[in-house]
């Protein structure tokens, strides 16, 4: 792959992958070795994460198509040796997260992906991209078992920075659907809201006891869908100077 060309971004954005029974099966280790590579990368480059924990789904039966979906991540890689998170030193301490899903896009067992982000600040601290573990009937519930991950790391977060004596309240949790945003303010069960488990319910007590607060914001504007779906290439592009992944060769 030293001599590959350069990929402009992480994935098409027409990508689909699945099982792929039919293709020819590639050497499971080395198949793993590179995941196992680009899963540590992630820590310092989390535009590639999505993708990079997609291919990681196939590591006990990897096809060539999953080959060359990893191949790519590193075709993009090659091509952004300059690109990293940035820091600033100026940024002010409040706390935000950002929560997001897609709707069934997994073609084995149609499950949603879940993907989160929280900011310090201007400064990305923590991200998150994964499948979600029960199949969802609505977009609204995607979203909602997204926010309640996301609030879960809010806790996390606060408990941290408290440790700190920095006392932080109402951290703003920001969701691009208004039914899931509904639904944490809603004690009333719904007909339509029924097949929600419990479980998913907690994130209601922390927004009455003020631990954060759900806030709605554009779709074009959420920083979470980055980690959730493959994305076309203005799109993704917006999103990773959002997060402040910049080329050292752009910063003055």
């Amino acid at each position: 792959m030293e001599s590959c060309k350069e990929a402009s971004t992480r994935m098409p954005s027409s990508c689909y992958m699945d099982a792929d029974v039919a293709r020819k099966r590639v050497d499971q280790t080395k198949y793993r070795g590179l995941i196992g590579s680009l899963l540590y990368l992630t820590t310092s480059r989390p535009d590639i994460m999505f993708v990079v924990c997609l291919c990681a789904r196939y590591q006990a039966n990897p096809k060539e198509s999953h080959l060359k979906a990893a191949k790519r991540i590193l075709k993009y890689l090659k091509g952004t040796t300059n690109v990293g998170q940035w820091y600033p030193s100026y940024s002010h301490i409040h706390l935000i997260g950002y929560s997001d899903s897609d709707f069934a896009w997994c073609k084995l067992d149609q499950k949603s992906t879940s993907g989160t982000c929280h900011h310090l600040g201007s400064s990305l601290i923590l991200w998150h991209s994964k499948k979600q573990a029960c199949v969802a009937l609505s977009t609204t519930k995607a979203k909602y078992i997204a926010t309640g991950s996301c609030c879960a790391k809010i806790l996390w977060l606060k408990q941290q920075l408290a440790d700190f004596g920095l006392k932080i309240s109402k951290v703003p949790l920001l969701c691009d659907n208004t039914s899931a945003i509904n639904l944490t303010k809603n004690q009333i069960q719904h007909s339509r809201t029924k097949h929600v488990e419990i479980r998913h319910h907690f994130i209601r007590d922390h927004v009455n006891n003020g631990d954060c607060e759900m806030k709605f914001i554009e779709t074009k504007l959420q920083h979470a869908d980055i980690f959730t779906k493959p994305l076309q290439k203005d799109r993704f592009f917006f999103l990773r100077n959002e997060l402040d992944i910049l080329d050292s060769q752009n910063l003055s």
